[in-house]
């Protein structure tokens, strides 16, 4: 049998929020641990009394004195299936574990992918020791990474850890650095490069892109630049290792967007290597490299992107945390036949 449900109860406070939901995110208290969209559903769960009476309406009015009595049931079983999938655990503790995904793994089941996930690897290596994320005894997931993106991410075990981890994010403040190996040489002194919109540089020859995303108009797999709507988004690209034809570089996100490194790097005219979406026709022709080689890149059966540095302040402890992932063999083995080459 599970815990008796926990109430938790606020008095409201002078000058609340216009709404129910946004009022509660205001006066619950952090350590409860409740998220606006968590709070949003046990309102419509009929969880929430306003002076004893049951409220539905997320956009109900509260006023200075209010009592608010909100019922919190334990964690319900997850409907998603353990898998006894091998997991690169690079840290774990009480609250969060940090993992290094191979490429090829999806992080969430989705339609097309119920299985092999990395949620499901999650939850058979708990073996039911979770207690639970927005009421389901289910991994935290504040942040992924592309299937084929190969790399670190941090996954919450709790409701706490999760609220913490999720504004740490939200505030940008977690760091996060990848390792590309793109199409050209991003250049600081390239006039196209300078003249297409949304590129600047910084000292030490950083590129910044600056654009909004979105989905692309006629295709929904896709993002696409916008510079009105959208969401906003930043990445920074420091050149590493030009290698001729393809340079190695990191890029470093100050805002996580779906695709957003692949799609920056195709912004600018420096598509990542093997990107099957945003890469377009561009190869490497075999006078360049020559036929195996230029075969080789070409054919590379993945986007070349490695999440290789994650940072983030531990959300209950406070210490800061700070892990390095090294290049899996795929990308080290095509980055030490360029070196080869002595271009």
């Amino acid at each position: 049998m599970g815990l008796a449900p926990r109430i938790v109860t606020v008095l409201i406070g002078p000058d609340p929020a216009a709404r129910l939901d946004k009022a509660l995110g205001a006066a619950v208290p952090e350590a409860e641990a409740l998220s606006r969209s968590r709070l949003s559903r046990l309102i419509a769960e009929g969880a929430v009394r306003v002076n004893g009476a049951v409220v539905t309406d997320a956009r109900a009015k509260l006023a200075e004195g209010d009592r608010v009595e909100i019922t919190v049931e334990d964690a319900v079983e997850s409907d998603t299936t353990p898998e006894d999938i091998p997991l690169d655990i690079r840290y774990e503790d009480a609250d969060l574990i940090v993992v290094n995904k191979p490429a090829g793994m999806v992080v969430h089941p989705a339609p097309g992918s119920p299985t092999g996930t990395l949620v499901n690897a999650l939850l058979h290596h708990f073996g039911g020791k979770l207690s639970g994320v927005g009421g389901e005894k289910r991994p935290g997931i504040v942040h992924r990474i592309d299937k084929d993106t190969s790399g670190l991410l941090v996954v919450a075990k709790s409701d706490a850890a999760h609220h913490g981890l999720a504004d740490q994010f939200a505030a940008h403040t977690v760091d996060r650095e990848y390792v590309a190996l793109c199409h050209g040489l991003p250049d600081a002194g390239d006039p196209r490069l300078n003249g297409t919109r949304g590129v600047s540089f910084e000292p030490g020859g950083v590129l910044k892109i600056t654009t909004q995303l979105a989905r692309h108009k006629t295709d929904r797999q896709r993002q696409a630049v916008l510079f009105t709507g959208g969401r906003h988004a930043v990445t920074r690209v420091t050149v590493e290792e030009p290698l001729g034809p393809v340079t190695r570089v990191s890029c470093r996100l100050e805002t996580g967007r779906t695709h957003q490194i692949r799609v920056h790097m195709s912004h600018v005219g420096h598509a990542l290597v093997g990107d099957p979406v945003y890469g377009g026709r561009r190869k490497v022709s075999e006078k360049q490299l020559g036929p195996a080689l230029a075969a080789r890149l070409n054919g590379f059966p993945r986007q070349a992107l490695h999440a290789a540095r994650l940072g983030f302040r531990h959300p209950l402890g406070g210490e800061m945390l700070e892990f390095i992932a090294d290049l899996p063999p795929d990308m080290d083995d095509l980055l030490q036949a360029l070196r080869d080459t002595g271009l």
